[in-house]
């Protein structure tokens, strides 16, 4: 039986119609600066592909990034020639100002980019935009790394490639395998809301995306590609990998500080099994048991370890004491941010406090157990106390959720679900006020931008006539308001 969905910024994922007529299904977009000479043959290899293979409309948008050689008049000549080909010019340089602009006017419902090289092989593409096109996943990317890919580049790349993908995952947990193939692919209605997010206009612009969307919960599919290195390639390798590694830096310090308004892209996953309801079983209970298990099993690991060093030069009850309270510390700040999801220093003063009281029942239990336990027996041996104290932490570790759970986050349990009536469509949603929306999201307003569509005209090029209206793209200049950012076709 299918659940009631939690309301959230994203609708529920569709398959899309198979008979939009006019409008293309795919707009694949080419980010190019000064190319000049690869330009025309990889559009029309491309535009061959999907003609013969693709069974539904498409688009390919060549993005000019302020190129100063010949490519806007090659790229004008192509979308005169081909009615599936247009043309955006930008006149400031950046791969992911180029993108962000033009996914951001498109009106294709999938979106996709590849390098001007093709160094990944086109079969791959609609193995790529499948899953979005029937609503499986939310973003889709090709991946040299995977077992089943075969590749083709010399060692200094694949040295680049897979330490840094290692820095990604150690330092920002990322769990997808290759965040730098330039073969990927969004659903519209996930990047209207996820773009105002990513400030990086460069290189790091899509893995920054990836980041985001992974930690908010969205689904990335992940396609093996065959990729074969191009030996001509204009990327700076050593300016790109700086700028990455600050990225890096950049983006793992807003998920630490919790500045990153992630509950934006949260999206009703009607037919997962985690939203599905259990009698009699609070909201959020299963998941924050798990969470606080696993805090408590590292917290009393870290507990026993300050002990047996705090024993050596102390007795039973002073070790006990300095050892649980500075597990409590940390076990606080590890529930607060792990278990209950609360993010920022909103508030940490206070659930500290809260949590030395939980600390002193603790400490009543345990101390009362080496108490008693020395009545019993005027020298006990160091193992005994250890299994002791394991029993009375047991014991305080189940008090202890109950009063995080009841009295330290109770702001943080997630209600039980309301069943919803159906729509029109059949799906059940739960409804969503303002007044909702503003204490989840902490936003009283619509995502930054929705874009208008602006009609691109298929004629020659003319520089002052068919550019003079575009909007550069301006990424937002801080995680805390996004709502400053303007871009391409926003009408506010």
């Amino acid at each position: 039986m299918r659940s009631d969905s939690s309301p959230g910024t994203l609708p529920a994922r569709e398959h899309l119609p198979a008979d939009a007529a006019g409008t293309p299904v795919l707009d694949v977009v080419i980010p190019v600066y000064n190319e000049e000479k690869d330009l025309e043959p990889c559009v029309l290899r491309l535009h061959e592909h999907l003609t013969r293979t693709f069974p539904y409309g498409f688009r390919i948008t060549v993005a000019d990034n302020a190129s100063t050689d010949t490519t806007p008049l090659v790229a004008a000549g192509l979308a005169a020639a081909l009615p599936e080909v247009s043309v955006h010019r930008l006149e400031q340089k950046g791969r992911g100002r180029a993108l962000a602009a033009v996914w951001s006017a498109s009106d294709a419902p999938v979106l996709a980019y590849m390098d001007v090289d093709l160094s990944t092989d086109l079969n791959a593409l609609l193995p790529l935009v499948a899953p979005l096109i029937s609503g499986h996943s939310d973003l889709a990317i090709g991946s040299r790394l995977s077992r089943a890919s075969r590749v083709v580049r010399g060692p200094k790349r694949e040295f680049i490639s897979r330490g840094y993908n290692l820095i990604l995952r150690g330092s920002l947990q990322a769990r997808f395998s290759d965040a730098q193939c330039g073969f990927k692919a969004i659903r519209r209605d996930v990047a209207q809301v996820l773009l105002p997010l990513v400030r990086d206009t460069g290189w790091f612009f899509d893995t920054e995306m990836l980041v985001l969307a992974e930690r908010a919960g969205l689904r990335i599919h992940e396609v093996p590609v065959d990729w074969v290195d191009d030996p001509d390639s204009t990327v700076h390798l050593v300016r790109t990998a700086t700028d990455d590694l600050k990225g890096v830096w950049r983006v793992g310090r807003a998920l630490a500080t919790g500045s990153l308004p992630l509950d934006r892209l949260t999206r009703p996953f009607g037919d997962d099994p985690r939203d599905r309801e259990i009698s009699d079983v609070p909201g959020g209970l299963a998941r924050q048991l798990v969470g606080f298990c696993v805090v408590g099993g590292l917290s009393t690991l870290f507990y026993l370890l300050l002990y047996s060093v705090f024993r050596q030069f102390s007795g039973s009850q002073v070790a006990n004491a300095l050892a649980l309270l500075l597990s409590a510390l940390a076990n606080t700040a590890a529930n607060r941010r792990l278990t209950f999801g609360v993010r920022g220093r909103g508030g940490a003063v206070r659930h500290q406090a809260q949590g030395l009281v939980v600390f002193a029942i603790g400490l009543a239990l345990t101390s009362g157990s080496l108490a008693a336990l020395s009545a019993a027996t005027t020298h006990p041996a160091h193992s005994t106390e250890l299994a002791v104290l394991i029993a009375a932490n047991l014991a305080a570790t189940v008090l202890r959720f109950l009063l995080f759970r009841a009295w330290v986050f109770p702001d943080r349990a997630e209600p039980v679900r309301q069943s919803a009536e159906p729509t029109e469509q059949g799906a059940p949603f739960a409804p969503f006020t303002p007044a909702a929306k503003h204490a989840r999201t902490g936003y009283d307003t619509e995502p930054p931008y929705a874009p208008q569509v602006p009609q691109v005209p298929q004629t020659p090029y003319a520089p002052q006539a068919a550019y003079a209206s575009h909007t550069p793209y301006t990424p937002p200049t801080s995680y805390d308001d996004p709502t400053t950012t303007t871009r391409p076709g926003d009408t506010r």
